[in-house]
């Protein structure tokens, strides 16, 4: 693995948490380090990172304040 993907990894509690889950990105990686877009973006997905999953979050929080809002009128 070259010196850049493990700097990468080193540098995320998530990357190294889902790559001692799913050890086989260690052999992927070691052959070919230009996956690494591949891997970091399956942690966002995995791990519900990307802008999507927290705009959805954020409308669903807001939907629960206005449900509470209303129900206490």
């Amino acid at each position: 693995m070259t010196l850049d993907v493990q700097f990468r990894l080193k540098s995320n509690a998530n990357y190294i948490k889902y790559i001692r889950e799913n050890s086989y990105w260690y052999k992927y990686l070691n052959r070919n380090p230009q996956l690494i877009k591949n891997f970091e973006d399956e942690v966002k997905e995995v791990y519900k990172l990307r802008s999507t999953d927290k705009i959805g979050r954020v409308l669903d929080t807001i939907e629960m304040v206005q449900n509470l809002m209303a129900s206490l009128n």
